[in-house]
């Protein structure tokens, strides 16, 4: 009975993951994309974006038990 509600915990997490991924792409490149309106953030708002992606990548490739 355990193993059923794994699935759909596994099945969430690779989903957020993949939100995750979508989320920190897209801040990426709207980040870099207007550098000139975000100044001296950029380098903050980039580093926040690629911390979304990595996230949202360690949440596809972990493996639930």
């Amino acid at each position: 009975m355990s193993e059923e509600g794994g699935i759909g915990i596994t099945a969430a997490e690779k989903f957020f993951g993949l939100i995750l991924i979508i989320v920190g792409a897209l801040a990426t490149y709207f980040t870099l994309t207007s550098t000139q309106a975000l100044g001296v953030y950029t380098g903050f708002f980039g580093f926040l974006s690629i911390i979304l992606l990595a996230l949202g990548l360690f949440l596809i490739i972990a493996k639930a038990e």
